[in-house]
């Protein structure tokens, strides 16, 4: 909220942005090409500012779907069937009508700017975004280097950590994962590991992905909940150690690697804010008791488009699902960080009892309460109801 007074809009000085979209990861750039799908929109005058270029491999989404979605065409592998390890229970579960996909960032990243070459009145623009705010009604986005005015601002930064009230919970979802090559036929490229929670739980809620790509190559990635990060070294030897005494595996090499981290918390991130739209993690678009949020993205971006072809402006009202599920994932969250029951313990309740359709749906915030009651019977019911109890008095 510095004093800025001089104020730079497009490069010919001929007034504001109709958008700004502040950073280009996944919620900004989901939100540019359904805004470019649109008749009615592709022609707005739409700013994108970020640090720096995506031009890295840096990151990998997976999620699940029933039709072909926006981004089908850069799908980079799917699964049919998907595997649920732990001590407790174990299965291969096959999936339909849902598909399990995985999309690479740079692939994302690339399809989009592509798309968005074609039309001269989309702008990127990369330098530091220092503030935004919102000022009779304008929004305004102050970087190092300039201020630039828009109609509206739609801003995946999160500026600061949320600052946690009584009664809310953060854990941090932290993962590192190694796409390994092999020199002999490994893997099945049609069975993906989606939990496997027989690893060591010592720091808490633990487990490993593998995702294989090919009969030589896999993604594996080991995935924590917790409140502290650990060493970068000791992602590595429990991904090592994984390699070695779970896959079987000791000629590999490692040819991509990543590492990320979300919060999974019932903090309510504001939506909007005057003339600002938070989308993405600043919007609470990842799931609270998952972390998952490529589907979520799209739901949020899909929804502020056809706000804007319907009303011609971008606020979402809160529906009763979402403040179902937020108390859902609330509760989930509260069992979790008060060490209530570990993850393992609740997976393996969940998969072992409930139809995989059914859970899909609820991990995506889509069943009704006919089959929430479903998953709410596979758990223990003392436990949970001693949560929910809390969550409701807080």
């Amino acid at each position: 909220m510095q004093n800025d007074t001089s104020y730079s809009n497009s490069p010919s000085g001929d007034g504001g942005y109709n958008y700004i979209i502040t950073g280009s990861g996944c919620a900004g750039l989901s939100l540019l090409m359904r805004l470019l799908q649109e008749p009615q929109l592709c022609h707005k005058k739409i700013l994108l500012l970020d640090q720096s270029p995506k031009n890295k491999n840096d990151r990998t989404w997976c999620f699940w779907e029933k039709e072909k979605g926006l981004f089908e065409p850069i799908v980079h592998h799917h699964w049919h069937s998907l595997n649920f390890k732990s001590q407790q229970f174990s299965s291969t579960l096959a999936i339909a009508p849902y598909t399990y996909k995985m999309i690479r960032g740079i692939d994302f990243y690339q399809y989009v700017m592509q798309y968005a070459a074609q039309f001269s009145n989309v702008e990127f623009r990369y330098e530091n975004v220092r503030s935004i705010r919102s000022e009779n009604n304008t929004a305004i986005a102050i970087t190092d280097q300039h201020t630039y005015t828009a109609d509206f601002i739609f801003n995946s930064i999160l500026f600061e950590k949320p600052t946690l009230v009584k009664g809310k919970h953060l854990l941090q979802q932290h993962f590192k994962g190694w796409v390994i090559e092999t020199k002999e036929q490994i893997f099945d490229p049609a069975i993906a590991t989606f939990m496997d929670f027989t690893i060591d739980q010592k720091n808490g809620t633990e487990f490993m992905y593998v995702l294989p790509l090919s009969s030589t190559e896999a993604l594996v990635e080991y995935t924590l909940f917790t409140e502290q990060l650990l060493e970068q070294e000791e992602y590595s030897s429990a991904l090592k150690e994984y390699i070695s005494a779970h896959l079987k595996i000791s000629d590999y090499s490692i040819v991509h690697e990543e590492f990320g981290i979300i919060p999974m918390t019932n903090h309510r991130f504001v939506k909007h804010e005057g003339n600002i739209v938070n989308i993405g993690i600043a919007g609470g678009a990842a799931k609270g008791s998952s972390g998952y949020a490529f589907q979520f993205i799209q739901k949020r971006t899909k929804s502020i488009v056809q706000s804007l072809l319907q009303y011609d402006h971008p606020f979402t009202k809160t529906s009763f699902a979402e403040k179902k599920f937020h108390f859902y994932d609330s509760v989930l969250l509260n069992v979790l960080a008060n060490k209530k029951l570990n993850a393992d313990k609740i997976f393996s309740d969940i998969f072992s009892k409930c139809n995989p359709e059914t859970i899909l749906q609820f991990l995506d915030n889509e069943t009704d309460l006919l089959q929430d009651l479903q998953i709410i019977k596979s758990l223990p019911t003392s436990v949970f109801l001693s949560a929910a109890l809390e969550e409701m008095l807080s």
